[in-house]
């Protein structure tokens, strides 16, 4: 079971429970309005699909910890780690392909639902992360694969 930080009780200690439970009611309303429209896959793009020359044209953001995108990450991508996506949403922009990664495709889902939610319709998450990214010939998957071409 996971613990709950000291500091973060303290902070919500301070929080009206009035005020707690509108914040959440309208956090779901949000996520609810979000489900009624958003295409099913939820954005996903597989390494396949990625031509070499588009990876250029988008922001590749690799989701995991530092450590991790250290080691080896897609060449171009910035690391922006999953929970910090909307406090660093200023650095994302709305206008040109955002791609998400991370080693399996879940937590990038899960900082792209966030954007998403707070109104980033670019976002792509790549489906099977990093893993199946390197897996299927990485900046080569799509000509591997006969050139199929992006999905947008």
């Amino acid at each position: 079971m996971k613990r709950i930080s000291p500091a973060l009780c303290i902070g919500l200690s301070l929080i009206a429970p009035s005020a707690w439970a509108d914040n959440k009611a309208a956090a779901v309303d949000e996520m609810a309005a979000y489900l009624e429209f958003v295409d099913y896959g939820g954005a996903t793009i597989f390494p396949e699909q990625i031509p070499r020359s588009e990876y250029a044209r988008m922001l590749v953001i690799d989701t995991r910890d530092a450590g991790q995108f250290a080691k080896d990450h897609i060449p171009g991508a910035i690391n922006i780690e999953w929970r910090q996506v909307l406090a660093k949403s200023s650095q994302i922009p709305k206008d040109k392909t955002v791609l998400l990664y991370c080693n399996g495709g879940t937590l990038s889902s899960q900082a792209g639902f966030a954007l998403r939610v707070a109104g980033w319709d670019n976002v792509k998450i790549l489906d099977g992360g990093f893993t199946a990214w390197k897996a299927k010939g990485g900046m080569d998957a799509n000509a591997k694969a006969g050139g199929a071409p992006a999905q947008h």
